[in-house]
């Protein structure tokens, strides 16, 4: 088992749980669109993930983890700036201008830092965040075979190109090259951004036929139409990639291509791993394997992650390291964010103005069972959600529309309970405590409007154009030959 030596439990102490001890290294691995529920350890059994499986029985597996939502339908953008400042979206300027950035403070505290992989929010930030990387992307997103990088050295980017391998491989190798080459004594905080399993669905051959032999189920909220507009049902290029109706056919296949990426990504994961084990510094990396949301995939008639639904803001978060108890999950409402304070306090480094995340460490050592009681989610001026341990309200201003879902007997939020006699009360106590929330976080979205839009949405008149990252073959498979 290729991570029982890096992970097990007879590894030296680190800041994990104890605040005087040397500041460890930090493996930082993330993926982009990938589903909390696509991780077999975590009970899917129609997908093959054996490098995650592991670093879940060998870590601290975090099962209510979100994004805060998001400012716009790029989810990708504030949910890296959010990780990337340890802000809510509500105090991230464009391109995180003026905002201290994660590595900055590690570096300050005596750290290197090395990034490889998708960056999303600008040039001059990364440059600031990563003096030094390779096969770096700056873009949102790219045909996996031809993604557009470049490498950063003394904080100039130097050798533009296009990758000549599959987007996992290109940037496991980099971090594969970065770990067998560290001499230094400084701690390191070696930061791996997959575009995987993002769109386009175009995995190595191997791993598409994997799924397509196995077919995997569709998801149990699977539905051929949303059942409203929610304002991003067609203006979005995510729910171009089928057409509506959304046929079991399309989405199953779709749905293999999605596990195929992340089988393969997880086999990059594994080489990753496996690296850190062959070096001088396994003994004292914590791991942590985390996506920046999750996506529809079909759920409720949607694709895409431009909704507040569970499947497209929970996100995957695993530690596993010295000092991170193994094989332990943890059911508190936890964020993205909470990874820039938790970070920090493994580093030593003291926190700037404005973070909104909580540290993490006290739910594994036991200091606490909560960091919060409830989660908030906005999502730009169109959605607005709270969540505590039973219910869930989700509010559409613009179409002065409202969802109340019971998710102890409905996890897959596909009874609406808002409008039903007897629950009038649980709506009021909810936008109580989003409300509060809004207070809370500067947010002054207002709940409903005088004028609202049509809640129905046509699609007869639904107009599809593929985009110029999609393959050929993809292109002619789901929106027909030119």
């Amino acid at each position: 088992m290729v991570i029982v030596t890096i992970l097990g439990a007879t590894a030296p102490a680190a800041r994990a749980t104890d605040p005087n001890a040397s500041p460890p290294n930090i493996l930082f691995l993330f993926a982009d669109d990938q589903r909390a529920d696509t991780i077999a350890a975590w009970g899917n059994p129609h997908i093959r993930t054996p490098n995650l499986d592991r670093l879940v029985a060998h870590g601290c597996s975090f099962r209510n983890n979100y994004c805060f939502g998001s400012n716009s339908g790029a989810v990708c953008v504030p949910s890296r700036a959010m990780l990337m400042s340890g802000r809510t979206w509500f105090d991230v300027k464009p391109n995180l201008d003026g905002v201290p950035l994660l590595p900055e403070i590690l570096r300050a505290a005596g750290y290197t830092t090395f990034a490889t992989g998708k960056w999303h929010n600008g040039e001059s930030s990364f440059v600031r965040a990563f003096p030094d990387a390779r096969s770096v992307f700056f873009g949102g997103m790219a045909d996996h075979t031809k993604v557009p990088v470049a490498d950063v050295s003394g904080g100039k980017v130097t050798n533009r190109r296009v990758a000549k391998k599959f987007s996992s491989e290109e940037f496991a190798d980099a971090a594969i090259e970065f770990l067998n080459g560290y001499k230094g004594r400084k701690p390191f905080f070696c930061y791996v951004a997959f575009t995987a399993p993002h769109d386009p669905r175009n995995p190595p051959e191997k791993y598409r036929e994997m799924y397509y032999q196995a077919r995997p189920p569709l998801p149990a909220n699977f539905r051929p139409l949303p059942a409203f507009d929610n304002g991003l049902t067609k203006n979005i290029r995510d729910e171009n990639l089928a057409p509506y109706p959304r046929t079991k056919e399309v989405v199953g296949d779709q749905l293999c291509e999605y596990y195929g990426l992340i089988t393969h990504l997880d086999e990059q994961v594994g080489r990753i791993l496996k690296a850190l084990e062959k070096s001088d510094y396994a003994q004292n990396t914590i791991v942590v394997y985390t996506a920046d949301h999750g996506l529809a995939m079909g759920s409720h008639g949607l694709l895409g992650k431009q909704s507040l639904y569970e499947h497209s803001m929970k996100c995957p978060l695993v530690i596993a390291g010295p000092g991170i108890p193994a094989g332990k999950t943890i059911d508190a409402f936890t964020y993205l964010f909470d990874l820039f304070p938790t970070i920090c306090e493994w580093a030593g480094a003291k926190l700037p103005e404005k973070v909104a995340g909580e540290s993490l460490r006290p739910l594994w050592v036991g200091e606490k069972k909560q960091l919060r009681d409830s989660v908030f989610l906005p999502f730009s001026g169109l959605m607005r959600s709270v969540r505590d341990e039973r219910w869930k309200l989700i509010v559409y201003p613009p179409i002065n529309h409202r969802e109340l879902f019971d998710l102890k007997t409905d996890p897959g939020e596909t009874r609406n309970l808002a409008a039903e006699p007897g629950f009038a009360a649980e709506v009021e106590r909810l936008t109580t405590l989003l409300t509060d929330w809004q207070r809370k976080v500067g947010d002054t979205q207002p709940l409903s409007v005088t004028k609202p839009k049509p809640k129905e949405v046509r699609f007869d008149d639904f107009d599809r154009k593929p985009d110029k990252w999609q393959p050929p073959w993809i292109v002619e498979k789901y929106f027909g030959k030119p």
